[in-house]
């Protein structure tokens, strides 16, 4: 049932949006007369308060008879809830922030304002590639890049030590020093995995799936998807990830929720590996940093030196084309593409700015790990139906089958003929 119903709601979307006759050129009387009273969707503990402050503040000083208000949603529904507001001008916000992976089920429907006129103006290229690429479709960019948000490895310098392990420089090495740390439990600390690897955070485990070459599908030249599970490369990742999830990971079968939680474990001495966002530096406890116990390294690749692929993470921004206020929303736009608003997502937000010229003001232990991570990272397929990919749970059972110990090669078969039928639906 999942299928036909993200084709219609999709179908709606479009209809919805020609039914309301909006143009990226439309303006309000407000508008025409110089001021509006805008209103900007962000994401929950997204864009640092900072940066929203300096926001809101320089764009009300350069248009004083305009406002900008910006309003906080949850990721949990915010597709539907967007399918929902972005075609009627009454209930649009006039910006709006999404997910990377979820830009292309707007752009391809017209719900966005094309922004090509102005790229150059918001970073040209000088914009994170593969973000850019997420917010575009046929050719023409809706959403550039606000922030990117890959994922780095954080690790226990002392208990590698005490084990005699040294800090790995492969994927391999990774995997191995994992299985031994968990055998080797330097401290025999009640509840110790060598690895924090859970089957319900499949951002972190296809690191080991791109890093080998794999994906979960390509497009043909005709527009035929095909599913590449069955691939040698992505076996080849498959099979690693199940190895390192059988030997060195204790908590393969915890929840989403626990898994937001990771970082607790690792402040408790109880993960010696953990996979996080750049955020986790700030909830891992201060005193052992200060005790120099922690250590922070860029998922590496098969080879060593050679840094490994992670899921490109990240945010999109887009001018809803609804909006009766474009002139004045690429005003925004402009403002949140400057030195000081991209300096402050680095600084006190922990991203990766979409325009890495300002990528330098990302510091701390993690911020060079994490500039690399996000320089090789990847993307999920590129198409609107890969929301339905995701909201099925599809990548959450493969590597629940493969924790729970069944045969990769059946589990890659099954899994790429069910992509194959939603994508090419």
């Amino acid at each position: 049932m999942r299928r036909p119903i993200a084709t219609t709601t999709a179908a709606a979307l479009a209809l919805a949006l020609t039914a309301c006759g909006s143009s990226s050129d439309g303006s309000t009387d407000g508008e025409e007369s110089g001021s509006a009273d805008l209103t900007m969707w962000l994401m929950e503990r997204s864009v640092p308060e900072e940066a929203q402050d300096w926001l809101v503040e320089e764009f009300e000083s350069q248009h004083e008879d305009s406002t900008l208000t910006i309003q906080h949603q949850p990721w949990a529904g915010i597709v539907e809830l967007l399918q929902t507001s972005l075609p009627d001008a009454e209930q649009t916000p006039d910006l709006v922030e999404v997910g990377n992976t979820q830009a292309s089920t707007f752009t391809s429907v017209g719900a966005f304002s094309p922004v090509d006129d102005m790229l150059d103006e918001l970073g040209g290229d000088s914009l994170i590639e593969s973000s850019l690429d997420a917010g575009s479709w046929d050719g023409t960019t809706y959403a550039p890049p606000l922030y990117s948000g890959s994922r780095i490895i954080y690790y226990r310098k002392d208990l590698l030590e005490d084990a005699g392990i040294e800090v790995p420089q492969t994927l391999e090495e990774l995997g191995n020093a994992a299985i031994q740390l968990n055998e080797a439990n330097p401290e025999n600390t009640e509840g110790f995995t060598g690895i924090y690897l859970a089957a319900a955070d499949p951002k972190t485990l296809e690191g080991w799936l791109f890093t080998h070459g794999g994906d979960y599908a390509t497009q043909d030249e005709d527009g035929t998807w095909k599913g590449e599970l069955s691939s040698p490369e992505s076996l080849d990742g498959l099979r690693e990830a199940q190895r390192v999830m059988d030997e060195g990971s204790e908590y393969v079968q915890d929840s989403n929720e626990t898994v937001q939680a990771a970082g607790e474990l690792f402040s408790a001495g109880r993960v010696g590996f953990l996979s996080g966002l750049p955020y986790m530096e700030d909830e891992i406890d201060q005193e052992m940093w200060d005790q120099d116990q922690i250590g922070v390294i860029a998922l590496p690749g098969l080879a060593e030196g050679e840094p490994g692929v992670t899921f490109a993470g990240g945010s999109s921004i887009g001018i809803s084309a609804a909006s009766q206020n474009q002139q004045l929303s690429q005003e925004v736009l402009k403002l949140v593409y400057s030195e000081e608003f991209q300096s402050l997502l680095a600084s006190e937000g922990g991203w990766v700015p979409g325009n890495l010229d300002y990528a330098d003001a990302l510091e701390g232990p993690s911020a060079e790990p994490f500039r690399v991570a996000v320089e090789n990272s990847k993307l999920t397929p590129n198409t609107p139906s890969w929301g339905v990919v995701d909201s099925s749970q599809l990548p959450a059972e493969i590597w629940t089958r493969i924790a729970e110990g069944d045969d990769v090669e059946q589990v890659a078969e099954e899994i790429d003929s069910e992509i194959e039928d939603v994508l090419n639906d």
